[in-house]
């Protein structure tokens, strides 16, 4: 006995979902660099996408203003991202 594969319904739907999902590090680092403070401009210029994985933010007072120092965000900018991120990539995943 052999078997024939007459339609493949798996592989358009994963590759729907996985270009999908190449665009989350973009939205990520647009929405951290939206929660982090603006003063001077050092800050959000600063911020780059590394490897189209990692957001870096390369700055000395990095740290401060993610622990939340700033008036502006108080909850800082990873913990925000993270929950944005995980909202986004259940929407994608729900899609058809």
């Amino acid at each position: 006995m052999t078997v024939k594969k007459v339609h493949d319904r798996i592989t358009p739907s994963i590759n729907r979902i996985n270009s999908r999902l190449e665009l989350v590090p973009k939205a990520a680092l647009d929405f951290f660099k939206k929660k982090t403070p603006k003063r001077s401009g050092t800050a959000r210029r600063r911020t780059k996408l590394v490897n189209n994985k990692t957001i870096n933010a390369d700055y000395p007072y990095a740290k401060i203003l993610d622990q939340g120092s700033s008036k502006k965000a108080p909850r800082g900018m990873s913990k925000p991202t993270g929950k944005f991120i995980e909202a986004l990539v259940k929407i994608i995943l729900k899609r058809k």
